[in-house]
């Protein structure tokens, strides 16, 4: 049992425009260099070009891709008498959403040639369909998490 107080987890408020916390954890994690300003420009502009080309909210369309992103399943490393075994588990929610974000804004950056707003646009519009390159990694994990299902016994 450890000795220190547990520590309690920061909460991110919401974001000022859509008052929704997976927006401002987007926000966070899309910032470089703590230039949270320029973040929030690029999503909010993202948003705003993602309403107009979908002609639906664009929260719900934002809501509607990290949905499509997120990973039930993963593998993780267990050793056991000297081998090592990818042991498929659950995914946690807060990391699941954290794997998510992390997914479609790497999806985006990969993508080259149009401003990154632009580009999220691109990626979010694909992830909504369940399409594009973060939807394929979450089914590489899945795919993954599947193949090893014979080391579930493994799991702690």
């Amino acid at each position: 049992m450890p000795r220190r107080k547990y520590k309690s987890r920061k909460r991110i408020l919401a974001d000022p425009r859509y008052n929704d916390p997976e927006v401002a954890r987007f926000i966070n994690s899309l910032m470089v260099d703590g230039k949270k300003s320029l973040a929030e420009k690029i999503m909010y502009r993202s948003l705003d070009i993602l309403g107009e080309k979908t002609k639906q909210d664009p929260l719900v369309v934002f809501k509607k891709a990290l949905n499509n992103v997120k990973p039930r399943l993963e593998v993780r490393p267990r050793r056991v008498g000297g081998a090592t075994y990818q042991v498929p588990v659950e995914v946690l929610p807060k990391r699941s959403l954290a794997l998510a974000i992390r997914w479609i804004i790497q999806s985006a950056e990969a993508r080259k040639g149009k401003p990154m707003y632009q580009r999220l646009v691109d990626e979010i519009i694909e992830a909504s369909n369940n399409s594009g390159a973060s939807v394929k990694k979450r089914e590489e994990m899945h795919k993954m998490a599947e193949s090893n299902r014979a080391f579930a016994h493994y799991r702690w």
